[in-house]
């Protein structure tokens, strides 16, 4: 074996040089591997969504604030709306409990790009404190709770996530499907005395 290994030192040495360089081929496959890691952690989005109610002296409201709360921008791409767990594609039932005399304003979210920090309120309702009081702040606070938001968004890198109003982290998803529509337009067409579909 020694005589071969003496007579055949160049095969030894293609041996060699081959396996040096399968190594460095491992080498450079788990240093971009890792890089691309750091490239998508350096640009992932975390949405938020909360809902709220602010009670003032001479006015209440509610509303939703979406932050991004990530270090890249999130790219919307489809909300959906449900009321105790059921998918909706309006507010009636919550428009019902409200009072007439309220001021509402909202935003779109599908198709919007929200910066890290950025926030947008997709919905805000007030109206004069007097005209709700009572039982029937209590009857609002009881429907507000039966409603949920859930969006689906992506990083500049096509990760995507779904994200909702119980303050779970957000969960991986596969891709998100455009929406057309948004559902917080249709509350720019809801008739104030609009009654809930039954």
């Amino acid at each position: 074996m020694w005589r071969w290994l003496s007579h055949n030192h160049q095969t030894l040495t293609a041996v060699g040089a081959m396996l040096v360089g399968i190594a460095a081929l491992f080498v450079a496959w788990d240093q971009g591997r890792v890089m691309r890691a750091q490239q998508h952690g350096a640009v992932v989005p975390v949405l938020q969504i909360d809902g709220f109610m602010v009670t003032r002296p001479e006015t209440r409201s509610i509303g939703l604030r979406v932050y991004n709360n990530g270090v890249g921008p999130a790219m919307i791409e489809s909300v959906t709306l449900r009321r105790d767990g059921v998918e909706v594609q309006g507010f009636a039932e919550l428009m019902a409990v409200l009072p007439a005399d309220q001021d509402r304003s909202w935003a779109t979210l599908v198709g919007r790009t929200l910066a890290p920090g950025g926030e947008v309120e997709p919905i805000m309702i007030q109206w004069p404190r007097a005209s709700l009081e009572g039982p029937a702040v209590n009857a609002l606070l009881t429907e507000w709770e039966l409603w949920q938001v859930e969006a689906c968004y992506c990083s500049v890198f096509d990760r995507c996530w779904t994200t909702r109003t119980s303050n779970a982290r957000p969960v991986p998803a596969r891709r998100c499907e455009a929406q057309q529509d948004d559902v917080f337009q249709t509350l720019g067409s809801v008739p104030d005395t609009e009654e809930p579909e039954q």
